[in-house]
């Protein structure tokens, strides 16, 4: 069994601390990377060792394979954690890592290949038993193979690219000109963005919510699943808001679920972290996709079930053996995630700058995840998410009510943030009722606006 001793970290901000916290948990060294822009970031100051890996641009620093791979190699590092974004579902990436001796901590090359197109995963996913939405059994040819699937699936559609993410690549069809009119678009758009212009279909769901499953398994064939993660309200299929577990489904939807998913994940012989997505509609799941990797909400899954992912990721990629069974897994109260982004809360412009003054809200059942402190400079090449509010309580109300006050608490000045709208979604009535859906958050954002206008009329 491998030994892991150092792990190096090819990932920044939040995601690097988190990751270097469990490593010094378990008695692990760690090694940082780090941009000439984030010379002054905490994981670089919080690491065991540190390495410079190239100017700001993502491109000549995190995405740079060879200055990671040998800055892992100058430092000794057994293991290299991705964290998410960057490289961390770059299957080529993983082969050079393990050609050059090291241990990956994450899904294996070919599961993150398969996983990774979404034409590739919804096959995978009909074979080991997922439901999916209807849709082409495979990549469009061409416009007419487009029209014909249309007519059979039914209009409204979705046209997507097989490469795509983060909601690009993808655009709703409601009639034929319509797909006429968007299919050489939409493919123009896959190529540029991703490097492939393969287009598929799938049947539009109105008013669908994010729902998603935290899978874990190790080398040995052992999988548990997590109960469910709510990631409904969203802005341009950007997460907003997170919640475990899913109020709006029952324990035997949950139980039903999670059978399914347990039997998805060992028939594909899936090992380390990962997480099946879902778009659920009027009682009934249909497969989304799969991430090969840690997520960004996985901090509500811990708070819930009590359970360190990073530490277990760790664990399995050093070939142990999970150590509990799906029934050890015991959900505790409810756990809420607010992304909080350094934009302007009303037009979403990203406001990078000096923080002035940094003061994150504590107190019982109030975690934040963040890499920002007074002073900090925050860069304007990088994801605009600053700090991730937790927030865990023993029901959905107290959950509610704990988030108001952990919000209200929660003071950075110098930047704009998405605070203030955050605490607009606590306060909305259909927020707390559970009336919403994967397009609520857009339509509320529209009214808010339309208001505003009203009011400077007045």
């Amino acid at each position: 069994m491998p030994q892991i001793k150092k792990v190096l970290i090819a990932n920044r901000g939040e995601i690097a601390l988190r990751v270097i916290r469990a490593c010094r948990d378990m008695g692990i060294r760690t090694v940082a990377v780090y941009s000439v822009a984030d010379k002054d970031a905490m994981h670089v100051k919080l690491a065991d060792e540190s390495v410079c890996i190239g100017p700001a641009q993502s491109s000549e620093s995190y995405l740079n394979e060879s200055a990671i791979l040998t800055a892992a190699l100058l430092t000794n590092a057994d293991a290299i954690h991705p964290g998410y974004g960057f490289l961390s579902e770059r299957a080529d990436f993983v082969d050079k890592v393990e050609q050059h001796g090291l241990i990956w901590i994450g899904p294996d090359s070919d599961m993150i290949r398969k996983m990774g197109d979404k034409v590739n995963a919804k096959q995978t996913a009909v074979k080991c038993g997922l439901p999916v939405v209807p849709g082409s059994d495979g990549a469009l040819r061409d416009i007419e193979d487009a029209l014909v699937w249309a007519e059979k699936i039914g209009y409204p559609v979705m046209i997507k690219a097989a490469s795509g993410g983060g909601g690009r690549g993808m655009r709703a069809i409601n009639n034929a000109n319509e797909l006429r009119e968007a299919f050489p678009i939409v493919k123009a758009e896959s190529k540029s963005a991703f490097g492939d212009d393969t287009l598929y279909m799938e049947k539009l769901l109105l008013h669908p919510r994010h729902i998603e499953f935290q899978v874990l398994a190790d080398k040995h064939g052992n999988v548990v699943i997590f109960g469910e993660r709510d990631c409904s309200l969203q802005r341009k299929n950007q997460k907003v808001m997170e919640e475990c577990p899913a109020a709006v489904l029952t324990q035997k939807q949950r139980d039903d679920m999670i059978e399914v998913c347990k039997n998805a994940a060992k028939k594909m012989k899936y090992t380390n972290a990962g997480t099946f997505e879902f778009m659920y509609e009027n009682g009934k799941f249909y497969f989304l996709e799969m991430n090969t990797r840690l997520q960004v909400e996985h901090p509500v899954t811990e708070m819930v079930y009590g359970v360190d992912l990073v530490r277990e990721q760790i664990r399995i990629a050093a070939g142990e053996k999970l150590g509990y069974t799906q029934s050890n897994l015991v959900a505790n109260g409810h756990a809420i995630e607010f992304r909080i982004n350094a934009e302007d809360p009303e037009t979403f412009v990203p406001n990078p700058g000096k923080i002035t003054l940094y003061a994150p809200s504590g107190g019982l059942g109030v975690r934040v995840d963040s890499a920002a402190y007074t002073g900090y400079t925050i860069p304007p090449t990088y994801d605009s998410m600053i700090a991730k509010l937790v927030v865990h309580a023993p029901s959905r109300p107290a959950c509610i009510m704990r988030a108001q006050r952990a919000l209200d608490e929660f003071v950075i000045e110098g930047i704009k943030t998405t605070i203030p709208l955050q605490k607009k979604l606590l306060e909305s009535s259909d927020v707390r009722q559970l009336k919403t859906d994967n397009h609520w958050l857009e339509t509320f954002l529209a009214n808010q606006k339309t208001e505003e206008s009203e009011d400077d009329k007045e």
